[in-house]
């Protein structure tokens, strides 16, 4: 594994390093200073390709991860950081991105799960929305993007309330009738992976697949409880609990949308994100919070600490009249 990059290490005479902010077992990302843009931070992440391939696969691979950030550098997006310069050296590829600030929706949900409470659902729809906006716009390029690692540590908020779809990290091309190679190897997270995605580039992927990575983040986040795994659920689907028994201020229609959305077989699903969309929100209002923070609203009856401290004083208080009506 290449040794990490330092403090203060400048790539390209351009990138100055300030220290690491994620790492994997492909590489590290760093934010880092543009030098040729005074203030401006950027996001640069680096690809280490796998040693023990052989000599033509690794070209292979890194012929692709050309090809891919190519293509990733034509997108603009509102809800995906900006990709703006790639290059190699040595062993390794970098990819350029715009540093997003804000939390990542993992951090959120355990900031809730810490105060026995759970992230309000018209917040969780909001979010919904705007990664449908994201994933449709990357669905309908040609060819199109799958992104494949939809997580809650992939989504950030900023201080405005804009919702980001980070890290094309597992980002494959959807070249019709041909195999393609991912920039990384690997199946995503497997609390957010569907069946057809754990074969690796020989399975069959397509946007069903990103949407049933999409319903099982919701899931968690609605009910701050991991969904069960694809493979666990093929062997016993009893171990997928229905949102509304954790979290029963969830609405039906959004527990029967984002199900329909985790179904196990492809066909089952949602044909495109647009048609999930549909299911999840329709008609309803949903819109991008305007406040300079994530707006939590607390749903009260559901945080058990409290609702036991309440009921306490309640009891003390009829105690209390009780008392003066006997006298």
């Amino acid at each position: 594994m290449v040794t990490p990059l330092k403090t203060g290490d400048t790539l390209r005479e351009r990138y100055r390093i300030r220290q690491i902010i994620g790492q994997g077992g492909m590489g590290c990302i760093y934010l880092a200073d543009d030098l040729r843009l005074e203030g401006r931070q950027c996001a640069l992440k680096e690809v280490e390709h796998d040693k023990s391939l052989p000599a033509n696969l690794i070209k292979e691979a890194r012929e692709q991860f050309l090809r891919e950030a190519t293509i990733l550098a034509r997108l603009d997006h509102p809800n995906l950081p900006k990709v703006s310069d790639f290059f190699s050296i040595n062993q390794c590829d970098y990819l350029i991105m715009d540093y997003v600030p804000g939390k990542d929706l993992r951090s959120v949900m355990l900031e809730h799960r810490e105060k026995e409470i759970f992230i309000d659902e018209r917040d969780v729809l909001n979010w919904a929305s705007q990664l449908a906006d994201a994933l449709s716009y990357l669905h309908q390029q040609n060819p199109p993007i799958l992104h494949r690692d939809i997580k809650p540590s992939n989504l950030k908020v900023t201080p405005s309330g804009l919702l980001k779809l980070v890290d094309f990290g597992l980002v494959k091309l959807l070249a019709p009738g041909e195999v393609t190679i991912t920039i990384l190897q690997g199946q995503g997270t497997a609390l957010y992976t569907p069946l057809e995605q754990y074969g690796g580039d020989i399975g069959h992927t397509d946007a069903r697949s990103d949407i049933f990575s999409f319903a099982a983040t919701l899931y968690h986040l609605l009910t701050s409880k991991p969904p069960a795994d694809a493979r666990q659920r093929f062997i016993s689907p009893s171990v997928l609990q229905p949102i509304r028994q954790i979290n029963p201020m969830v609405s039906t229609r959004t527990e029967k949308a984002i199900l329909w959305g985790m179904a196990l077989h492809p066909d089952d699903r949602p044909a495109t994100v647009e048609e999930f969309r549909e299911a999840l929100i329709g008609s309803r209002p949903v819109t991008i919070p305007v406040s300079n923070r994530v707006s939590i609203k607390i749903p009260s009856l559901f945080n058990r600490t409290i609702a036991k401290q309440w009921l306490i004083v309640l009891g003390l208080s009829l105690i209390s009249f009780l008392i003066t009506v006997l006298r």
